[in-house]
């Protein structure tokens, strides 16, 4: 099973997200993907996303980008499970802190309240260090225009790292990164269901 999580402010109709949803059904393997909505709270985020990870438990992989990448890590280190993290924020805490009060979703211009509390129900999911690295695979662009992709890859040591030179902090051009990422689940290009 993937799980996909959204960064913040965005959704499942985010392009990274709707391209391995594409992958998985082409592969007849749509049932094994899951993206929900995330609510804004991180502790309602993650509440979410430990309903949808425990039937599974460590076979299934997170995919997380930006702040779903945190998500992600956090998950992994609960469940012993993989997760794929496309440029991950690393510090969300003190990033968002200028999101607190009302902002608008990407897709949907839908408005929504970042609650001050949120910082401490961010806080509460920090991982100091990640263990068995070799469950986690990053991939960071050193062009990202919102996070530091240095910060990044000294959160996750010994892990499997594809740096992008240049790119974007939405990774525009993933497509071309689908299958390693893909493959990283356990999901090969010529399998199907």
């Amino acid at each position: 099973m993937i799980l996909y999580l959204h960064g913040f402010r965005s959704s499942p109709l985010s392009f990274k997200a709707r391209l391995i949803e594409e992958r998985m059904a082409a592969l007849g393997r749509a049932a094994e993907y899951q993206c929900p909505q995330l609510p804004a709270s991180p502790r309602e985020a993650i509440a979410l996303a430990e309903q949808l990870i425990a039937p599974h438990g460590e076979r299934a992989t997170v995919v997380g980008s930006s702040l779903g990448g945190y998500y992600a890590t956090w998950l992994a280190e609960k469940f012993g499970c993989r997760a794929v993290l496309l440029n991950p924020a690393v510090k969300p805490p003190r990033d968002l802190e200028k999101y607190v009060g009302v902002t608008t979703a990407y897709h949907t211009d839908a408005p929504f309240e970042f609650k001050r509390e949120y910082i401490e129900e961010l806080k509460a999911l920090a991982v100091g260090r990640i263990t068995r690295p070799e469950r986690y695979f990053l991939v960071a662009a050193t062009g990202d225009e919102v996070l530091d992709w240095r910060e990044m890859t000294a959160h996750y040591p010994g892990a499997r790292q594809h740096i992008i030179e240049g790119s974007d902090h939405g990774i525009s051009e993933f497509a071309q990164y689908l299958d390693e990422v893909l493959a990283f689940c356990g999901v090969r290009p010529g399998d199907s269901a």
